[in-house]
């Protein structure tokens, strides 16, 4: 019986330049806007929430009534979208 050939594998470098690659994607870090923005999103989301509930659902902006909590998980969704650029 034949014995099968064996397959080479890429051998991959540590270092910053790939051949192989045809993603396009950099591995740059993140700039420092993109923690700093999800952090404060997830600090004004959770801000909002709890001001609405401990003032008896009259503040942030009464008016809203329950879309208030829309707006505080909303700012919690884009601090995850923001999170997802994160390097």
């Amino acid at each position: 019986m034949p014995k099968s050939r064996v397959r080479k594998k890429k051998v991959y470098s540590s270092s910053g330049t790939s051949t192989g690659s045809t993603s396009g994607e950099s591995y740059e870090p993140s700039p420092m806007w993109v923690p700093v923005t999800a952090v404060a999103l997830i600090v004004i989301g959770i801000g909002w929430l709890t001001l609405f509930y401990l003032s008896g659902m009259n503040f942030p902006v009464g008016a809203w009534g329950y879309w208030n909590l829309a707006v505080g998980f909303s700012c919690m969704v884009a601090a995850l979208l923001v999170l997802s650029k994160w390097r």
